[in-house]
């Protein structure tokens, strides 16, 4: 497998930007070929400033701004950040990680694209952005209740939509029977017929106890 860059050039980005960013990013890892950038989470603004406008860097595009969510931590969110150097052909990766509670400094000011993004993660998440200017919801309706993409949220949510012929509108009620996540990590594709596409793991699960998967 050919990486998009060589290794030992990835390796000397990354501790070129951990050293001259003057503690706002503090570590680095070559992952998959890309540099995995972390740092503390009061400082983004002062990491994504560097990121830009460093000379040896100019990671002038912000490409996206997500959330991911491991609740058993007790700084259950990574916000990350993606950015690309047109001038350098680079790509970076930046994490920092925040609670249900402590809000993320708004990139705002440095990418101005980052608006929409932080809206979404907030919307998703929970994650709460300082300084943004219109920090509300973005994919989801007006009262819509909790963040769709928690690993605690359930999968049927907690309103259903319908149209009242009666009423001649939309109505929401509550979910009489809540279904709840239980990720086993194995195949998303159970119960496909053993023939029609290559068996990967998880595909045991849909076949008959008796049925050896092939060899």
């Amino acid at each position: 497998m050919s990486w998009p860059q060589p290794l030992p050039i990835l390796e000397k980005l990354g501790r070129e930007i951990v050293e001259s960013s003057d503690g706002a990013i503090t570590g680095y890892e070559v992952m998959y070929g890309e540099v995995n950038l972390v740092g503390p989470a009061g400082r983004i603004v002062d990491a994504m400033t560097h990121l830009r406008d460093h000379p040896d860097l100019r990671f002038s595009q912000l490409i996206d701004l997500c959330g991911a969510d491991y609740p058993e931590r007790p700084q259950r969110f990574d916000v990350v950040y993606h950015l690309l150097s047109m001038a350098k052909n680079l790509r970076v990766r930046m994490k920092v990680q925040t609670d249900e509670d402590t809000a993320v400094a708004s990139v705002t000011g440095v990418f101005p694209c980052a608006d929409w993004y932080e809206r979404e993660a907030f919307d998703m998440y929970g994650i709460f952005f300082e300084g943004h200017p219109d920090l509300r919801r973005i994919l989801t309706d007006y009262g819509f209740h909790g963040h769709p993409l928690r690993k605690d949220f359930p999968m049927t949510g907690y309103v259903e939509v319908r149209y009242d012929d009666e009423l001649k509108r939309v109505v929401y009620e509550p979910v009489k029977s809540v279904e709840w996540r239980n990720w086993d990590f194995l195949s998303p594709w159970e119960g496909m017929e053993p023939g029609y596409a290559p068996l990967i793991p998880g595909d045991e699960k849909a076949l008959p106890a008796a049925t050896e998967l092939p060899k």
